[in-house]
């Protein structure tokens, strides 16, 4: 942990891409790395992926070589972070085996549409297919959905969509410091501006992102920026922050009003964290 708080700023922090071509060579760089990584991950913690489609879109299960028993009716739903840009394919899948790894659960992880080819709403209807599969394979109230930054804004928007839908809602949910302003709102977006050596600035690759994915939308929309919707009924939450993350205000806000709402929420915030390092990102 003290080697990922003392990392230098990623090279890709300014990233400004011009066309359809360049955001996806830069996506496919940063895949490549993550990709790499991956063998050595599954052997070490002991876990077996397999490609799957699940509701017609692309989705993998990371599977435990050893499930304990009180998690063997019991499945996790994740949805992957990266500004909505980052984390093709396998790319997606370091927290999905580490909470597997870690936690001893089945995990379904969803390989969401992304732009530059598939903007708002194309990830949020894959992953809400997603979740209507994964409801038929195991009971709801044995069920999760988690994800970090992206993911984590992906996990509370599911939820007001199940809801609209009348869908069924999952007994829990763990949003990592969701995006869940995907606009430059919010105290931490200015405290933590350089301090952050994750996400470093929104004025860098991510606001590009963020409005890349929105593609015209009101930034306000509870489906890109789910603070603004009704958490009502929201099932308990775990939150988790650091204190150097620039979603910090996003992931406070969130923990906030859904306390507001009756909701029970957990709110973790860890010294020393920039974006996602609690999730080994």
């Amino acid at each position: 942990m003290r080697k990922l708080i003392a990392l230098p700023f990623p090279p890709h922090m300014d990233a400004a891409p011009q066309s359809a071509a360049e955001w996806k060579d830069l996506v496919d760089r940063r895949a490549k790395l993550a990709i790499a990584a991956l063998p050595a991950l599954k052997e070490t913690l002991k876990v077996d992926v397999q490609p799957a489609v699940i509701g017609g879109v692309k989705a993998f299960i990371v599977t435990p070589r050893t499930i304990p028993r009180a998690n063997r009716n019991r499945l996790l739903v994740h949805v992957h972070g990266g500004g909505y840009v980052f984390g093709p394919g396998e790319a997606a899948l370091p927290e999905a085996i580490l909470l597997a790894g870690f936690g001893g659960y089945k995990v379904i992880s969803a390989d969401y549409r992304m732009p530059p080819d598939a903007p708002y709403p194309a990830a949020m209807d894959d992953a809400m297919a997603v979740w209507k599969a994964a409801t038929k394979m195991a009971k709801p109230r044995n069920m999760a959905i988690f994800g970090t930054s992206t993911g984590g804004a992906m996990t509370l928007a599911m939820v007001l969509r199940a809801k609209a839908e009348k869908l069924p809602l999952p007994a829990a949910i763990a949003p990592g410091t969701p995006w869940s302003d995907i606009a430059k709102i919010g105290d931490s977006y200015a405290t933590n501006e350089w301090v952050d050596n994750v996400l470093v600035t929104w004025d860098g690759w991510l606001g590009r992102a963020a409005l890349l994915y929105a593609n015209g939308h009101d930034l306000k929309d509870p489906q890109l920026s789910p603070i603004y919707g009704d958490f009502h009924g929201f099932p308990p939450t775990i939150l988790t922050s650091g204190t150097r993350d620039l979603f910090l205000s996003n992931t406070v806000r969130t923990h906030r009003k859904l306390r507001r709402a009756g909701v029970v929420a957990d709110l973790n915030v860890y010294e020393g964290q920039s974006h996602g390092q609690m999730a080994g990102m």
